[in-house]
């Protein structure tokens, strides 16, 4: 009987992984994110103060 195991496939054993080293080709310096969240939240409180 234990020659008649069923053997699952190896990538839906979650074995073997395709993406691991994706890299999108859209590259964003965490730099910029963050001058660019600072920006809005200034921009947002000239708003509400009526500065602009």
């Amino acid at each position: 009987m234990s020659n008649d195991k069923i053997s699952m496939p190896q990538s839906g054993g979650g074995l073997l992984r395709y993406f691991d080293d994706y890299k999108s080709k859209i590259q964003i310096n965490k730099n910029w994110v963050l001058v660019a969240i600072v920006l809005v939240i200034a921009i947002e409180l000239a708003l509400q103060k009526g500065l602009i």
